[in-house]
Parts: C-alpha cells; sequence; structure tokens
C-alpha cells in the first residue's frame, strides 16, 4: 500500500526533496516487487529466501521440545535476505506512523522544531519498545523461561531456535538496519548524528552477538528488560513534552533506570556463569553454539558490563546538563527579577528629585536676579 506525504509544492522526480517525500512509496513498490516474484515459477524460488524463514530442519516427533514446535532453526547466509525485506517493512510502518499518527498530533500541540524532533523520536521508540516488550514476553512465557529459568542457560540443543524465537531476531536486526536510511529520511541534524549512530551499533552488536552466539534466551530476556526501562524513559518524555508539569516522572523513570541497569546486570552474570561453566564432559565449540571458552565468557560479561556503563554514564551526563541549564535559567530569572526591581527604585528616587526640582527655582535663576 502506497504512502504519499502531502506537501505545498511538487519537488522534481528523483531529486532529494522527492525521495525524501516519496521515500514511503518508492520502499512500497521495492517491497511489492519481492512479493509479485511469488507469482512467477521461475522467481519465486528466490523471492521465498527474502520473505520466510531460512535455514530450517526437521525435528521427529520423539526429539520435539516442551514447545510443541515441528522445525528448528539456525542461522545462515540467507538470513541477510530476510533482513533486507523486513527492514523495508520498518521503513513502511515508521512512515505509517509518523504521518497518520505523530504529525497528526505534532499540528494539534504546535510544538516548537526542537520539540517536534524529539517527540517524533520518542512516539516511534515507545510504540516499537511496547510491541517488543510484549512479543518478547510472550516468547518468554510460551517456552517456559520465567517458569523455570534454569532453560536461559541450559537451553538444548544450543545450536538451534524455534521459529517464533529466529523471528523475533530477525525483525528486531531488520528494525535497527532501517534506523539508518531513517536518519536520511528525517532530516536528522548533524550533531545528532554520531549519537544515533552509537545508540543504533549498540544494539545491533549485541543483538547479533546474542544471535550468533545462540544466547537466543538470555538475550530475550536482556531485551526484555532493557525495552521496558526504555519504554519508560520515552512515555516521560512523551507527556513530559504535552505538559511540563508531568517533570515528576521523569525523576521516577530514573529509579527503575537504574533498578533496571542491576537487574541487567545480574542476570548477566548469572545466566552468562551457569551457561558457560556447563558440564566439563562437553567439548566447547562456537561454531555449533556451545561456547563454554575463555574467550566467550570474558566477551560476553564485558560487553555486557560496558554497555550498562555506558548507558549509565550517559544517564548522568544528561542530568547534569539538565541540572546546569536549570540553574542558569534560575540565575538568570533571579538578574532579571532584580534589574527589574532596581529600575522601579531608580524611577522612583528620579520622580522625587524632579517634584523637588519643580517646587523651588534653579539657582542660575537667583543669581542672575
Amino acid at each position: 500500500m502506497g504512502l504519499r506525504k502531502k506537501g505545498t509544492r511538487n519537488p522534481p522526480v528523483l531529486s532529494q526533496e522527492f525521495i525524501l517525500q516519496n521515500h514511503a512509496d518508492i520502499v512500497s513498490c521495492v517491497g511489492m516487487f519481492f512479493l509479485l516474484g511469488l507469482v512467477f515459477e521461475g522467481t519465486a524460488e528466490a523471492s521465498i529466501v527474502f520473505l520466510t524463514l531460512q535455514h530450517s530442519v526437521a525435528v521427529p516427533a520423539a526429539e520435539e521440545q516442551a514447545t510443541g514446535s515441528k522445525s528448528l532453526y539456525y542461522y545462515g547466509v540467507k538470513d541477510l535476505a530476510t533482513v533486507f525485506f523486513y527492514m523495508l517493512v520498518a521503513i513502511i510502518i515508521h512512515a505509517t506512523i509518523q504521518e497518520y499518527v505523530l504529525d497528526k498530533i505534532n499540528r494539534r500541540m504546535q510544538f516548537t522544531k526542537a520539540k517536534q524532533n524529539k517527540f517524533n523520536e520518542s512516539g516511534q521508540f515507545s510504540v516499537f519498545y511496547f510491541f517488543s516488550c510484549i512479543w518478547g514476553t510472550f516468547i518468554l512465557i510460551s517456552e517456559n523461561c520465567l517458569s523455570d529459568p534454569t532453560l536461559i542457560w541450559r537451553a538444548h540443543p544450543h545450536s538451534m531456535m524455534t521459529f517464533q524465537m529466529k523471528f523475533f531476531y530477525i525483525s528486531q536486526l531488520a528494525y535497527w538496519f532501517h534506523a539508518f536510511p531513517e536518519l536520511y529520511f528525517q532530516k536528522t541534524k548533524k550533531q545528532d548524528i554520531p549519537r544515533q549512530v552509537v545508540y543504533i551499533g549498540l544494539h545491533l552488536f549485541h543483538i547479533t552477538g546474542a544471535y550468533l552466539l545462540y544466547l537466543n534466551h538470555l538475550g530475550l530476556l536482556l531485551l526484555v528488560l532493557h525495552y521496558f526501562v526504555e519504554l519508560l524513559s520515552h512515555m516521560c518524555g512523551l507527556f513530559y513534552f504535552s505538559d511540563e508539569k508531568y517533570q515528576k516522572g521523569i525523576s521516577l523513570w530514573a529509579i527503575v533506570f537504574i533498578l533496571g541497569r542491576l537487574v541487567t546486570l545480574i542476570v548477566s552474570v548469572v545466566t552468562v556463569g551457569f551457561h558457560l561453566a556447563g558440564s566439563q564432559n562437553q567439548n566447547p565449540d562456537a561454531i555449533t553454539g556451545n561456547v563454554n571458552v575463555l574467550a566467550a565468557k570474558i566477551a560476553v560479561l564485558s560487553s555486557s558490563c560496558t554497555i550498562q556503563a555506558y548507558i549509565t554514564w550517559n544517564l548522568i551526563t544528561l542530568w547534569l546538563q539538565r541540572w546546569i541549564e536549570d540553574s542558569n535559567i534560575q540565575v538568570s530569572c533571579m538578574k532579571k527579577k532584580r534589574s527589574r526591581s532596581s529600575k522601579k527604585r531608580t524611577e522612583n528616587g528620579v520622580g522625587v528629585e524632579t517634584s523637588n526640582r519643580v517646587d523651588c527655582p534653579p539657582k542660575r535663576k537667583e543669581k542672575s536676579s
């Protein structure tokens, strides 16, 4: 389904402004190209690689897991094609939310340009984090990870995933890859691009690491915790943009943020410790999914600790900047009040002096007389 942004003027075809205004339509046409490939017998096999999950293995009924899935999946090169197609889907969904939801709210609230950019960013992330939390929690419940937490580090076989688990990771990778072209489509400021690139890159790094090392359940649990905290952050931002009286909600989010970081560290250390400790009879092999090697222990734990420290440091610097800005605003307000009071005093003093001068004749006239 094509999406067309309403504009006051029609830019030249294939110009930069034309691409920015109609990028959802262009991406929709590319997606329809893969869908039409299913119609023809010669291209159906190639189109299926982009549309459906690949690298599946049929599991006999005697070896089925408790989830009851008939097929298990592993990762491979064909996953790149699937990620590419769902990246196009993410771009279309992003444009739909922007045009039919966020733009209408912006016109009604009449935000400034700076607030409008922040509102759009928080709105897009809030929708993504909300559905990801619900989806991830559903997978954890359906695979009995919440009722039996030991499945997080003793899931077997190590090198296999269920359909819903693999589709979740494919969707996550597609979403975060789509964020790179969105920097261009949304006309992100140059000074904000490095921050956004780091933010996107960190998510891709950790999601890809959990996917390739078959730490699927651990990665899913940590993602749900992380997305829940980020969801609260952006929801507080949305309420704050609508009315500044909700600033107390931001302080409440800071407490939840710190608790979320602590829980994430504890879960990472405990899960990775039990998973990588494993059985001494198993042969460590990172290729088959048994990453019980010293390098994997150091990489996973250091990566988890580093990202938590980085996010916490960003929070501290953000709050310091806000505190400095608020203090500067208060100081400037106090100076304005003092200057106004001093002006009133001087005006009152000048009025008294002029009235006295009117009653008494000037000295020069006395000398002349």
